[in-house]
């Protein structure tokens, strides 16, 4: 399943190819105060490939805070946080933002509240490789 996704403006765009096509779509909502203030749901598909365009990368801002180990990609234009990446290891993995995709029935969403405070930042950088988008291309 293609998957896309975009910030409001449409100047950060993402194609998210889903490996198999998926009954329910995780969404995780991170409690922090970041994401808890930037209504934050993210999901990903750690099997499937992400490619993200920008339009105009002067117009897009990176924020990492707390442990560092994440950023997040905000588009200065609109505003919106359409996915978030960890480098880890020489490699790029990501998240995207439930909120920020096209054309999905919002049934097909399966929320739930996600709590990584009190992570170590190796069990946290784990977690990711497990569970994120491994294949990430910015175009």
């Amino acid at each position: 399943m293609l998957i896309e996704g975009r910030c409001h403006c449409g100047n950060i765009i993402f194609s998210l190819r889903w490996e198999p096509d998926p009954e329910e779509i995780p969404a995780r909502a991170c409690d922090c105060s970041f994401c808890t203030k930037h209504q934050g749901v993210w999901t990903s598909c750690p099997d499937g490939h992400l490619r993200v365009s920008v339009q105009d990368a002067a117009r897009v801002s990176r924020y990492a805070f707390g442990t560092r180990t994440a950023e997040f990609h905000v588009c200065a234009r609109c505003g919106v946080i359409p996915l978030v990446t960890s480098a880890i290891d020489g490699n790029l993995y990501a998240v995207v933002n439930v909120n920020a995709l096209e054309g999905i029935e919002p049934s097909r969403l399966k929320r739930s509240a996600a709590s990584f405070g009190e992570e170590e930042a190796g069990v946290r950088l784990a977690r990711r490789q497990r569970y994120w988008i491994k294949n990430v291309e910015f175009a």
